[in-house]
């Protein structure tokens, strides 16, 4: 597709399919950024990442149901399509996905995709079937358009190592780019979410990356006693009255088991409620014993 056609919107599975196609006829590469929308500079990298590396890159936009718990924040999602349409066109994305909920989910839909294990750590712990529906929906996008690579944030670390042992366990020929955490000037990780915040919650929610420098600061000075390094962590985070720790964990990132020495490559990852907000971070190290 040339860079000055405009850029189509699809909403049918049938008709984007009949479209990826006729680009495969002419040996396009494609690349999926799947999001929720609501977009910021995050996803935006996404987008400009695989502008770098393929022909044609899809981004869908879906606020996906399967996903959300009982008393989660479905229904007050951010959504704006028609922002989130401008800005994707200003980054170069050639497709936006934007189908309906009835057009991805029957109504007697049985098969929901899990990834044993991995899903019940972190936030799995406390987001139980939240993995079950990201894994269903991106095997759902996968099989609509079969691209060639997928393109994720490591904000959402478990997200991603989920997503890869999918990809292996049910031999899906894609690629899987994982792109490095985008911040706002004073560190806070970028997320649809940030928008519930207001002034006094998003100054609060500086906490998160924090504590994570402080992890950082205290390997960096020698300590491996992970434990020790959560503590340090969870008195930071405690400090700040508007934060309410979810869990702080340091753990391998092959497996996100917990480990007590600090060894090899590490995954720090912390979820914390600023206000009503749920809020994570992580920071993965490389680290000598």
């Amino acid at each position: 597709m040339e860079g000055e056609e405009q850029m189509k919107i699809f909403n049918k599975i049938s008709e984007l399919r009949d479209y990826v196609k006729e680009r495969r006829k002419e040996s396009k590469s494609i690349a999926l950024v799947p999001t929720m929308g609501y977009l910021h500079q995050g996803h935006l990298t996404l987008m400009k990442k695989a502008k770098e590396d393929t022909d044609i890159v899809i981004a869908s936009i879906f606020v996906n149901p399967t996903q959300f718990g009982p008393t989660e924040d479905y229904e007050a999602y951010p959504r704006d399509l028609e922002r989130d349409v401008n800005l994707a066109k200003e980054v170069g994305v050639d497709i936006m996905f934007a189908p309906e909920t009835e057009e991805i989910y029957l109504k007697d839909e049985l098969t929901t995709v899990t990834v044993d294990s991995l899903n019940e750590r972190l936030c799995g712990a406390s987001r139980p079937g939240h993995f079950d529906g990201v894994c269903t929906i991106v095997s759902k996008l996968f099989n609509i358009l079969n691209p060639d690579q997928a393109y994720f944030g490591q904000k959402d670390a478990q997200q991603v190592l989920i997503i890869k042992k999918m990809v292996d366990d049910l031999n899906f020929d894609i690629e899987i780019v994982t792109v490095p955490i985008v911040r706002e000037e004073d560190g806070l990780a970028m997320s649809s979410r940030n928008k519930y915040l207001n002034k006094e919650e998003r100054k609060a929610a500086l906490v998160l990356y924090s504590s994570l420098k402080l992890a950082k600061k205290l390997i960096a000075s020698g300590e491996r006693n992970a434990n020790l390094i959560k503590e340090e962590m969870i008195s930071l985070i405690n400090q700040e009255d508007l934060a309410e720790i979810d869990y702080v964990k340091i753990v391998k990132q092959s497996n996100l088991e917990e480990i007590n020495e600090i060894e090899g490559q590490i995954l720090i990852a912390l979820a914390v409620y600023i206000g009503q907000t749920r809020l994570i971070d992580n920071l993965m190290l490389e680290v000598e014993k």
